[in-house]
Formats: C-alpha cells, sequence, structure tokens
C-alpha cells in the first residue's frame, strides 16, 4: 500500500469503469438497512465543521467560507503535462482549510474542488466525495476520467473530487527535478554490494532533503489525519449534514480515519480495495510483498503455468537484467527496478494480464519496450520525460503517518530474508524499500498504525477482494473489525484486482443500493466477478 508500490494506479479509472458479469449472496435482509428508506440524510443542513476532541475550534472565516465556482482550467501539477482540462459540466473551486490544525486561525493552506452537480436535482441526496488513493492521487484529475463508471450515482448526488493537501493543485509537494527523478529509477533498488547501498541510501536522503527545501513549508501538515480534518471542512461548506464517501486504497485509510474523528459526521462511507489498519511500517511492505505474489501466481495459473515455474522466470529475467540491462525501442535501457516496476503495473486490473504476457515474452527476448512503457506508465512519465508529482506527495504523506525507521543493516539482517520468503519477485525490492522509503526524513511520523474505530457512527461498507495485490483483502477484514460492531460491514469480492466497484455487477449493485437508497448489505455478503 504505502511504499514504491502504490495502492492505486491513477490507471484507476480504466479498473473502476470495467464491465463484468458477477454473481452475490446476502441481500440486506436482516433489518440493517437505513431508516431513512431511501431519503436525503443531508436534508437537514450543514452542521457546524465540528472539530475532534483536542482541536481548537475553527474560526467562522473559514466555516464560513463558500466555493466560488468556476470553469476549470487544465491540471497543472498531476500528471506532468499530460492532464487536459474537462468538459463542461465541470466546476473547479478552492476551500482555504488550516496549514496547522493546532493553530487554525494561522496560515492557510488552499484544497482544490472539482465537481459535476447531480443530473437528477429533485431527488438530489447530496455530494458525495470520492479518494482514488495513492496516496498522492489527484481527484480533480482522476475523477472526469473515472466519472462515466458512476452514472447511476451521478444521478442523485454530486460528484466531487478533490486534491488532498500537498497534492497536485493542493500544493503539491515537489522534492526533485525531472533529471533527478530519471536518474533515481535508474538505480539499483535492491542493493547486492555495499558501493550499490551507499547510493541507494544517498539518493533517498537526497530525495527527503529535496522535499525539505522545496515543500518545507507543507510536508510537516499533510499527514492523512490533516486531510482527515480538510474534508470534514469540505463537508461543512458543501453543505452537507454528513459525509458520504467513496474512497478507494489509499483512501479508504482516509476514510477510516476521518469515520474515528467525526463519527457523528459519517454518512454513507464506501470503502474499497482496503488498507490493512492493524499494519505497521514494516507489515505494509509484507502484506503487499504476499498480495503482488498471490496475483502473480494467479496471472500464471491462468496461463496455464505453475506458480513455482512462473516465479522462478520473472526471477532469472530480473536477475539477468540486475546483470546486464536491455534496450527498448527508444534506446532507453530496462534494468531490473524498471522491470519490477513493469510487471507490478499491470498486476493491478486483470484486464491488463494479456500486456504483460506480452511484454514478459518480448523481455525474455531481449526487447524491454513493453515492461518500460508501462514502468513509464505507472511512474507517471510523459513521452517528452517529464513526470508528475503523485510520487512524490505519496511519499511526504507516508512518512508524515508512519513513525516506523528501518535502517539498511536491519534489512540486511532481518528483513530480506523475512520479505524474499514471503516473494522472490517483490520482497527484496519492498524489503529494501524500508530503508530508504523514509530515510532521514525532516519530520517524524505520527503513528504506528491509524486509529479507525469509530464507535457510534452510521454503517461503513468495506469491500475487499481475494486477489487484491496491492490492498490484499486480510486488510478489508481488520478494517471491518476496527471500525467497530455494528459500523464495519464487510463485503467480500472472490476475484482479481485492485478495487472492485465497477469490476461486476454485483458489488456494483450493493454500492449503489447502499450509496442511493441506504440499504446496507448483511454483514460477510458475498460477489463473484
Amino acid at each position: 500500500m504505502r511504499h514504491r508500490v502504490r495502492a492505486v494506479a491513477l490507471a484507476t479509472a480504466t479498473i473502476l469503469v470495467a464491465a463484468g458479469a458477477a454473481g452475490c449472496s446476502g441481500d440486506g435482509s436482516d433489518g440493517t438497512g437505513d431508516a431513512r428508506n431511501g431519503e436525503s440524510p443531508s436534508s437537514a443542513g450543514s452542521s457546524p465543521a465540528a472539530s475532534p476532541a483536542g482541536d481548537p475550534a475553527l474560526p467562522a472565516v473559514l466555516t464560513g467560507q463558500k466555493p466560488d465556482w468556476k470553469r476549470c482550467e487544465a491540471p497543472t501539477k498531476a500528471y506532468g503535462s499530460s492532464a487536459q482540462a474537462p468538459g463542461g459540466q465541470w466546476q473547479c473551486a478552492t476551500v482555504e482549510a488550516p496549514l496547522d490544525y493546532g493553530d487554525p486561525a494561522g496560515e492557510t493552506i488552499g484544497i482544490a474542488l472539482i465537481r459535476s452537480k447531480a443530473k437528477d436535482p429533485e431527488k438530489r441526496i447530496g455530494s458525495l466525495l470520492f479518494n482514488f488513493g495513492g496516496p498522492g492521487g489527484s481527484g480533480v484529475a482522476a475523477l472526469p476520467r473515472a466519472a462515466e463508471g458512476y452514472g447511476s450515482l451521478h444521478s442523485r448526488y454530486d460528484l466531487v473530487g478533490f486534491d488532498p493537501r500537498g497534492v497536485a493543485e493542493s500544493s503539491a509537494v515537489v522534492c526533485r527535478g525531472d533529471k533527478e527523478t530519471a536518474r533515481s529509477l535508474g538505480l539499483d533498488a535492491t542493493p547486492d554490494t555495499a558501493a550499490e547501498e551507499k547510493t541507494y541510501m544517498a539518493d533517498a536522503a537526497a530525495f527527503g532533503k529535496g522535499c525539505a527545501e522545496r515543500s518545507g513549508r507543507v510536508v510537516p501538515h499533510v499527514g492523512t489525519a490533516n486531510a482527515a480534518r480538510d474534508m470534514d471542512l469540505i463537508r461543512h461548506v458543501l453543505g452537507d449534514d454528513k459525509l458520504h464517501y467513496l474512497g478507494f486504497s489509499y483512501g479508504t485509510e482516509l476514510g477510516g480515519v476521518y469515520a474515528h474523528l467525526y463519527p457523528k459526521n459519517v454518512g454513507r462511507l464506501v470503502l474499497d480495495a482496503v488498507v490493512d489498519p492493524s499494519a505497521d511500517y514494516a507489515g505494509h511492505s509484507r502484506n503487499q510483498a504476499r498480495g503482488f505474489q498471490r496475483a502473480l501466481e494467479n496471472y500464471f495459473k491462468s496461463r496455464g503455468i505453475s506458480a513455482e515455474e512462473g516465479t522462478g522466470r520473472v526471477v532469472k529475467l530480473l536477475r539477468q537484467l540486475d546483470r546486464k540491462p536491455i534496450t527498448a525501442a527508444d534506446g532507453r535501457r530496462l534494468t531490473e527496478s524498471l522491470a519490477l516496476t513493469g510487471i507490478i503495473q499491470p498486476l493491478y486490473s486483470q484486464s491488463s494480464w494479456k500486456y504483460l504476457t506480452q511484454a514478459l515474452d518480448a523481455a525474455e527476448q531481449g526487447d524491454g519496450t513493453g515492461l518500460l512503457l508501462m514502468a513509464d506508465s505507472y511512474n507517471d512519465r510523459d513521452a517528452s520525460g517529464r513526470y508528475g508529482t503523485q510520487s512524490h506527495a505519496q511519499r511526504a504523506i507516508s512518512c508524515a503517518d508512519a513513525k516506523g525507521r528501518v535502517l539498511p543493516a536491519e534489512v540486511r539482517s532481518r528483513h530480506l530474508a523475512e520479505f524474499t520468503d514471503v516473494s522472490p519477485v517483490f520482497g527484496p525490492y519492498l524489503a529494501w524499500d524500508l530503508a530508504g522509503w523514509c530515510a532521514e526524513w525532516p519530520v517524524p511520523g505520527e503513528w504506528e498504525t491509524p486509529e479507525v474505530s469509530a464507535e457510534g457512527a452510521a454503517p461503513v461498507l468495506v469491500i475487499g477482494t481475494t486477489g487484491d495485490p496491492a490492498t490484499p483483502y486480510e486488510g478489508a477484514k481488520k478494517m471491518a473489525d476496527e471500525l467497530g460492531k455494528g459500523v464495519g460491514v464487510l463485503l467480500t469480492n472472490k476475484g482479481e484486482g485492485h478495487g472492485a466497484y465497477g469490476s461486476g455487477t454485483c458489488v456494483t449493485e450493493a454500492v449503489d443500493a447502499y450509496l442511493l437508497a441506504g440499504k446496507v448489505p448483511q454483514n460477510g455478503s458475498t460477489c463473484t466477478s
């Protein structure tokens, strides 16, 4: 979820709108549905923007602001030069929030919003806020690209996306330039020698130093708890009494933290592709090693190749690339690290497995073009060699949250063997990432694990997919449990890929029934996609 393997592809737009047949069990007939029988939970009008216990109250200049909606321009920071302006149905605005919630009357930060109004205003429920994950994903850029998949929800909700603080249009964290990024991505991320380790760790430390130099104003304040506080301010200024929310991947952690901080303001929350809230800094990487290995094995089984044979082929290819990179059609080199990234990218969606087959077969024949193209997509690199800033924000948010810091000696003595045993393909990469990710970070992390208990909150629908590579299924069960009895409602999707909504009719219909009519599925229901 949290390290260089992102818990979402902002290519999720493709995943989310994919169609497929599915079956579902569990119909919510146990009486757990919303007592309002589909009436708008927002009809009472917006309540004041409450502050969690211990937080100073927000000043009226913030709680009384009204978004100034205008036609959207093309996003400038999310995807290098590739982002385009959305159509005329979309409006953009900026909401001011405290830079430091401990000093709410002090300096502010602008939070960028985008919306498209409900298609049926007479039956409007309110706003539906989205977060597509990352962390570091731009909702302003992603929502218009994904909106076609939310047609039924759009009928009664204003679809609202936002850039969390430190992301894209909301004071993007920027830590280095394109040349530095390209150089870094070309380094050996699984160092085998003392010299390679020294180079790897020097680059990691330089990244943190660059963040402090270029974005030192915002870096201390970009953690998930502050983003959750921003969401409640957004809820209030949009005029909603309750927060209705659809969060994917990292967005599930953000939604869980929101539910903990503001349980009485929870409306209809859906968490899909769920981050394990019980996993610490190292635990997240271990979970990802297990999840991506499981997805890779399932991919090979779909080709009639045993998990052992398929894993051996990939390990052999990576070792060859570690010794001698191969070239792509444009003359660039496919290194071991870039190849691994190229393998990771198509595992997010079963519909992309065919491209993985083509790219792996070509790489084994000495052509790195396919894997390099997929690595470029994952790394937000455009054709001109420019990089987006999502990975900068991802790292800044992750390190603002996590207290865990791991030294290279700990990787060598403990984590490397453990992670490699979990996944011979992804384990070494993620083990070394423990040392590099937050190396010499300029601010300390906030927690060992996030608190998501939400006693007194309305039911929260939690969806886990059994073959999810980036946020393994087990995390959904943990999230449902930690939200609390009567709050967390688990829906299992038996299938592949990262994110279930839109992958089949069962999950999609269950989510739509909950968000549109307040019909809560029976806890423990199962879908097949």
